[in-house]
């Protein structure tokens, strides 16, 4: 893997820019078909052996991948290898043979060469447009855990489905402060639990964007920086309480690097999954629960369904709150037993989340602090409310939805405590979330921060502003967000 890194005064990486992806194998095949399309352009005396070594290294690096498997990005490699492989061999077998060897002339043999030499060149094309994605260190003083737990609430039935005795159920994905673990403890799966449910989670993912499956091969092999079920961190008292809704069709990990973040400077994060609006849930039992919100078309249908959905988060939110103060009081052995503020507690979200978020605030005064990840406020009856709130938005433009930005700050002028609203330039709106490190860097769709700037941006942003309203933290809290964007403070009115 080729990649260059920033590190910060302690020596650890806090970006990473990723290069083409290629692993050893990948690389020697490349390497070998390349080595034999320029072998046609060297001169008669250096041609033979260096056809026979690169023609050797491809075959064995080729069948090396075979058995390892093959990503989709190096078909294009394989495709100039068995096309070039010919035509570089059969001459040297048969001037080895004492046979009459025919060269085709060099006008002849330059288009073949440009057209295996492009097959080449687009293999690490794909793979650096569609990475397997490298998360980024986190930069706090604690290691990082996950575990994921699965709720049910017995006070409310399911609305998604008809049969009356289904109560809602969520799955929450839990990131907290551990102990430092062994050098080569093996690190969280990314999308899932196992590699068959990121694999189930990652095709579900592109069949609601409309993308082909095989683009997003890679990302069910990542890894994030969180060790599953790490023992908590001994000291650091008890933690302040993040919750996470994520995007509508979006999943609980969407944003893994931001809640790594957030966990590594003493934060609990619990990242919800929403059954039958998230792209796929899968749950304790195997059952994989696939989202039945969809665009009709009908703008009136499609906001009414938006409203109904964001209703349904907020309470999401609201009671899985509630049970992780159970989970403190615990006395059933619960590692983080203990250790959990819930009377410090931050609601968030990303995009419908964040209307998610809003909505659960104005209902829901056991949350403190709120931040918003570029959400559409979504509340029908907006009325005033006491929490502090940090929402970012991405560079607005001729394409914003013209109301958006006199909703947000219509819902920001109703807070009775400071609102903030930073409009990150060069965002769009999957910056806030893992998308820019396995996504082509497109600016209209990943915005123009780069692979890793994006999420840090954002980890930045939410930890100035929970640093300030949730642990009080002495400073200037505008003056620490305004080096990330355009800054609009909304104070209340007296």
């Amino acid at each position: 893997m080729w990649r260059c890194g920033r590190r910060a005064e302690d020596g650890r990486v806090t970006e990473i820019v990723p290069g083409p992806q290629l692993s050893p194998l990948e690389f020697l095949v490349l390497l070998s078909a390349l080595a034999l399309v320029v072998a046609r352009w060297l001169p008669p005396a250096v041609r033979p052996p260096v056809t026979v070594a690169a023609g050797a290294l491809c075959v064995l690096s080729a069948g090396g991948l075979g058995v390892v498997g093959v990503r989709w990005q190096l078909w294009p490699v394989l495709a100039g290898a068995a096309l070039v492989l010919p035509f570089a061999v059969v001459p040297l077998v048969r001037g080895r043979a004492g046979r009459p060897v025919r060269r085709a002339r060099w006008w002849v043999a330059l288009p073949g060469s440009v057209a295996c030499a492009g097959l080449l060149a687009a293999g690490p094309v794909a793979a650096w447009a569609f990475p397997v994605p490298e998360f980024p260190v986190p930069t706090g003083r604690f290691a990082v855990g996950t575990r994921v737990v699965q709720w049910t609430d017995p006070d409310r039935p399911e609305a998604a489905t008809p049969d009356p005795a289904d109560r809602r159920t969520v799955v929450v994905q839990l990131w907290y402060p551990a102990q430092e673990g062994p050098a080569g403890a093996r690190r969280a799966q990314y999308l899932g639990r196992t590699g068959p449910e990121a694999r189930t989670v990652s095709a579900a993912l592109a069949r609601y964007a409309g993308l082909p499956g095989f683009l997003l091969d890679g990302v069910p092999a990542a890894r994030g920086r969180a060790v599953p079920d790490a023992p908590v961190a001994r000291d650091g008292g008890r933690f302040p309480v993040v919750l996470f809704s994520p995007g509508l069709g979006g999943v609980r990990t969407q944003n893994t690097a931001w809640a790594e973040e957030l966990a590594s400077h003493g934060y609990l994060v619990a990242a919800l999954d929403h059954p039958y609006d998230s792209a796929a849930v899968v749950l304790a039992d195997g059952r994989t629960v696939g989202t039945l919100v969809a665009a009709t078309g009908d703008d009136a249908t499609d906001e009414a369904r938006a409203v109904a959905t964001a209703g349904v988060r907020a309470a999401d939110l609201g009671f899985v709150l509630t049970r992780l103060g159970e989970l403190d009081r615990g006395a059933g052995g619960d590692p983080l037993a203990g250790r959990l503020d819930t009377g410090r507690a931050a609601v968030t979200g990303h995009s419908l989340g964040g209307a998610a978020a809003l909505w659960a605030a104005r209902q829901d005064h056991r949350f403190a602090a709120v931040v918003d990840l570029d959400g559409y406020p979504r509340d029908p009856d907006p009325r005033p409310f006491p929490q502090p709130v940090l929402a970012l938005t991405q560079e607005l433009g001729p394409a914003t939805d013209p109301r958006y930005l006199p909703r947000l700050t219509g819902v920001l002028a109703l807070g009775t405590a400071t609102g903030y609203r930073l409009t990150v330039p060069g965002a769009a709106h999957l910056t806030f979330t893992d998308a820019p490190l396995y996504l082509p860097p497109v600016p209209s769709l990943v915005g123009s921060l780069g692979r890793t700037g994006g999420p840090r941006v954002t980890a930045a942003a939410t930890l100035a502003f929970l640093d300030a309203t949730l642990r009080h933290a002495p400073g200037d809290l505008p003056a620490a967000l305004a080096p990330y964007g355009e800054l609009t403070v909304h104070r209340p009115a007296p």
